[in-house]
């Protein structure tokens, strides 16, 4: 059994180099512009060639997104843009336009092609067409089933590749293909601009009332009624491994680069675990215990095992569950003192209960913290200065990259 990929989002050049060092088999990203993620980083050219280096050094693969719907005006200025990334290494492109994909075979014609999910590809026929036209994989439309999925693979040739996301936001317009943003903000959701209209609160107004609200649900609170829970398949790694899709896809771009750490690593250890003993394999509840440590959503199967009901949604808030902070990442540590040098990312102080992780397994040590100093040396009882330079003993041995986070209810 071929091994599944592990592929995460990298919004800018640093996430991109915590997703590979967190054990991510590839990532993807986009460009300054042609993504569907135009409020990320995102990437200039230097920052890509960077990027790229970084992930084929470690062993890993990077995937560049030019997948909107491209207006007229897109077209002129995407030749440009290619030629300027002309001699960027970059692994596959993901595409959902045929006329973007036309212009890509024509500036890079050995480019790998993969079809991003914005195309909706919902069954095997419309996969095989793509097929035909050179896209090496296609990245199955959100709305799919397990049994479709396998389906798909039954009747594609066999060196069509299929990925599927398996973790994070999902979409309530079909494969995210949404004009709310665009009727009502202005920005193109298609174009990389959704300002995410489905996450704000509704109630009714009746015509000739207006003003006077009514709300849809009877708490009077308004209802979130476009609302969805964030997908989450880590208790489910054995179904995905036996339909034999090539790549199993975070979602992401936007998120922290402690959400990615966390998300990655779980996702890590729960496939190695699996592909290592698939017969004696067990799902851990402590894998979702710490994926529920980074902001989300209420978790979710998405459509995996049929089509969701009102389970999948959340009426009552779209906001974040965030019961962790994440407060720091270490910057260097000294072996010999068993002192970490730490960037504050959000406050904290002496007597706190921290825990800190890293890349390679999904546990993780707790301390209190103790002998805090800053970068002169001094003792400080608390960072409150974003990005502040501070030092702490540590009890357990730390390296570069590790994160440090808090729980909201100490």
């Amino acid at each position: 059994m071929k091994k599944m990929e592990l592929l995460a989002p990298a919004g800018d050049l640093e996430k991109l180099k915590v997703a590979v060092d967190y054990g991510a088999d590839a990532v993807y990203f986009g460009g300054a512009g042609f993504s569907l993620r135009a409020s990320a980083g995102n990437f200039t050219a230097d920052e890509m060639t960077e990027g790229t280096a970084y992930a084929h050094d470690h062993g890993a693969k990077v995937y560049m997104t030019i997948n909107i719907f491209a207006h007229n005006e897109d077209i002129e200025e995407l030749p440009g843009f290619l030629d300027s990334i002309a001699e960027i290494d970059i692994d596959a492109f993901l595409v959902s336009d045929p006329g973007v994909m036309m212009i890509l075979k024509e500036k890079r014609p050995d480019a790998e092609i993969h079809l991003s999910t914005q195309a909706n590809t919902t069954n095997y026929l419309t996969a095989k067409y793509w097929y035909d036209h050179g896209v090496k994989r296609i990245v199955a439309a959100r709305e799919m089933s397990l049994n479709e999925l396998a389906e798909f693979k039954e009747k594609l040739p066999e060196d069509m590749e299929l990925e599927v996301f398996v973790h994070g936001a999902m979409c309530m317009s079909y494969s995210g293909r949404c004009l709310l943003s665009n009727y009502m903000t202005g920005r193109d959701a298609n174009r990389g601009m959704c300002a995410h209209p489905c996450r704000y609160h509704y109630a009714l107004v009746e015509e000739k009332r207006p003003g006077e609200y009514f709300p849809v649900e009877e708490d009077g609170r308004g209802s979130y009624i476009l609302n969805s829970k964030d997908l989450c398949m880590i208790e489910h790694i054995p179904d995905l491994a036996e339909l034999g899709i090539s790549s199993a896809k975070i979602e992401g771009r936007m998120k922290s680069v402690f959400y990615l750490a966390n998300v990655v690593r779980v996702y890590r250890e729960a496939i190695d675990e699996y592909y290592r003993d698939p017969e004696h394999y067990r799902f851990k509840p402590e894998w979702l215990t710490e994926l529920s440590k980074a902001s989300h959503r209420h978790f979710s199967t998405g459509f995996f095992y049929g089509k969701p009901g009102e389970e999948a949604q959340n009426y009552e808030s779209s906001a974040y569950v965030r019961e962790y902070s994440f407060i720091g990442v270490v910057r260097a540590y000294n072996s010999e003192t068993h002192v970490a040098t730490i960037e504050q990312r959000n406050n904290f102080r002496e007597g706190e209960e921290i825990e800190i992780f890293g890349p390679g397994s999904a546990s993780f040590f707790s301390q209190d913290v103790e002998g805090l100093r800053d970068a002169e040396g001094i003792s400080i009882t608390v960072a409150p200065h974003p990005q502040q330079i501070v030092t702490m003993p540590v009890k357990y041995a730390v390296a570069p990259g590790y994160m440090l986070r808090r729980s909201r209810e100490d």
